[in-house]
């Protein structure tokens, strides 16, 4: 199992692309509220992070959480933070858009791909997971010119997408790469890269960091529902970065 392939960590702060970059990554993910799956960072924060790492930089674009029908008033969001991310340095724009059937919205994929002009690369991300035919979706894509799909083959894990994932692996042969994601750890690495034989890897590698604060008001907590620890942050952890990349 010595075939190279290439390492993509999703994260949400400056602190962690420079971890990443630090254990070897070979790209970061940087995006805002990974809670909802990933939506578009600040400018502030992309800007910082191109200044602080060398290694490629993609750049979630993605206005809400939810679904992937998007209206025109988001679709034009989506049209000015490419062009914001893209001015800041990104490598990379991450977004994917569905039509109401499921299937890829064509249209408006390729409105956001005249966006991007040939200015950088463009992965269409999980959306494709919840489209109602991946295979069909998947020549959608190739046939759109997109450099890379993120997927766990349509299941809630790549282990459990992993029949669906050699398929589509199959049928991208080199026209598209397919970015396994969702469910990696250091228990389940090996063995997906076995069953799947993915060319990409995505995946979190973060570590819990408490915060340095010595006054806690523990009766207040600033989200709401399912009350997240106020003084505990995640972040990448550089170690568990390193020995991803040293499974090659």
């Amino acid at each position: 199992m010595s075939e190279k392939f290439e390492l993509e960590i999703c994260l949400d702060s400056v602190a962690s692309c420079k971890a990443a970059a630090e254990g070897g990554a070979d790209r970061v993910e940087l995006c805002d509220n990974l809670f909802e799956g990933g939506t578009t960072p600040s400018l502030g924060t992309i800007e910082i992070a191109r200044e602080r790492i060398g290694i490629e930089l993609a750049v979630m674009i993605r206005p809400r959480g939810g679904d992937f029908l998007y209206s025109e008033d988001e679709l034009q969001i989506m049209e000015r933070d490419i062009d914001a991310a893209i001015e800041r340095g990104a490598d990379t724009v991450v977004f994917g858009l569905l039509t109401a059937g499921g299937r890829i919205d064509r249209q408006k994929t390729s409105r956001l791909l005249e966006r991007v002009n040939g200015r950088c690369k463009v992965t269409f991300h999980r959306a494709f997971d919840v489209s109602c035919d991946l295979e069909e979706s998947l020549s959608d894509l190739i046939d759109m010119g997109l450099d890379r799909v993120l997927t766990s083959g349509g299941e809630p894990s790549v282990l459990e997408g992993s029949e669906m994932l050699r398929k589509l692996v199959t049928q991208a042969s080199g026209k598209i790469m397919i970015m396994a994601g969702c469910g990696i750890n250091s228990r389940n690495f090996d063995r997906i890269r076995r069953e799947v034989g993915a060319p990409a890897y995505h995946m979190t590698a973060s570590s819990p960091v408490h915060s340095p604060m010595q006054y806690r008001n523990d009766r207040c907590f600033m989200g709401k529902a399912l009350f997240p620890p106020e003084f505990t942050l995640s972040q990448v952890d550089a170690a568990k970065v390193s020995w991803y990349r040293n499974r090659s």
